[in-house]
């Protein structure tokens, strides 16, 4: 099974420097264009299904990438974006001021953050193996999966079997860059890692 995966377009609030999670805000035209550069560098790839988070932003990129494909689109919730719960829709700087710690912890000690209503990042990875498990269960040869940056980070931290803490290592891809794995027996090999070389003008 070979995995490609790639985070949403760039959307109003990425621009904004606000947190989404389970909010929504639309592709800006830098997230479309994105989209159908990575369209138009997947034509070639015989994809069996498209496994996306149901959140619109993903939905859009997921949608656009397809195509005029005939490429089976499955909408899960276990690829959405962290739940950021009293944070979603603020600013990353007046979260770093009126939440200090608790925003440093997040980045720096994930598994002592506390969220204010939103997700734990157990909880995030929990679901998040579950939606893998869904798309290997699929058994599909080559499968398409389109989530979220924080997402990502979890999935890839699964997929390289590293401890979960150290997801805060790991780089947020841009928006419509590609990885990809691919398995050998119960091990994932990374082919291709946040790559933006399909990226035009």
């Amino acid at each position: 099974m070979r995995l490609y995966i790639t985070r949403h377009g760039q959307t109003q609030w990425n621009t904004e420097g606000r947190l989404q999670g389970w909010m929504n805000s639309p592709l800006t035209p830098r997230g479309l264009k994105g989209a159908e550069q990575l369209r138009d560098e997947l034509k070639g790839i015989d994809f069996d299904a498209i496994f996306t988070s149901d959140q619109y932003r993903a939905v859009k990129t997921a949608e656009i990438v397809a195509g005029d494909r005939d490429i089976e689109i499955n909408k899960i919730m276990e690829f959405r974006e962290i739940g950021f719960g009293q944070w979603e829709g603020m600013k990353l700087v007046d979260i770093k001021k009126k939440y200090a710690r608790e925003f440093d912890n997040y980045m720096n000690k994930p598994m002592e953050y506390k969220s204010y209503g939103g997700e734990s990042i157990d909880q995030l990875f929990e679901r998040v193996e579950k939606g893998l498990q869904i798309v290997v269960d699929s058994g599909f040869e080559n499968a398409l999966i389109v989530a979220h940056g924080v997402t990502i980070k979890a999935l890839v931290t699964v997929l390289k079997g590293l401890p979960r803490a150290s997801i805060s290592k790991l780089p947020v891809f841009p928006g419509t860059s590609l990885s990809i794995f691919h398995r050998i027996g119960e091990v994932w090999e990374v082919e291709l890692e946040g790559d933006t070389s399909h990226f035009g003008n």
